[in-house]
């Protein structure tokens, strides 16, 4: 597992409202730019795509949700991410775990780890204001 994490001074509530409700995704994520299927808020078993980039749809999966604190999906049916948040003094800390068979996840991680910091970097800042 790869974990990637960034401290925010802006409180856990405004960082879970940003990070588990898709139609808020691209307020931090700039590259996810809608998603079918996964409804107002992520809820475990809901199945749709997110569209990158414009215009590549990618099947994901909510397999867990606790609510407040952190959600997962199965993405293409091979790697999994963990959206957290995780209340500490000053603010929060917003984390993405990432899950992958081992030669998928090194390159996962190399390829799309930059991506994955920059946007927890933007959920950090926007969860200040």
């Amino acid at each position: 597992m790869r974990t990637f994490q960034v401290h925010s001074p802006g409180a856990t509530g405004n960082a879970w409202a940003r990070i588990s409700q898709p139609a808020r995704w691209h307020e931090w994520a700039p590259h996810v730019r809608g998603a079918w299927g996964l409804g107002r808020q992520v809820r475990p078993g809901d199945r749709g795509a997110v569209r990158l980039l414009g215009a590549i749809p990618v099947p994901v999966e909510i397999i867990r949700v606790e609510s407040g604190r952190s959600w997962s999906w199965r993405v293409a049916g091979v790697a999994e991410m963990d959206h957290r948040v995780e209340p500490r003094d000053g603010g929060c800390t917003v984390a993405i775990d990432l899950r992958a068979p081992a030669p998928l996840e090194a390159g996962l991680a190399l390829a799309y780890g930059p991506v994955i910091r920059a946007t927890l970097r933007r959920l950090a800042t926007a969860s200040a204001t």
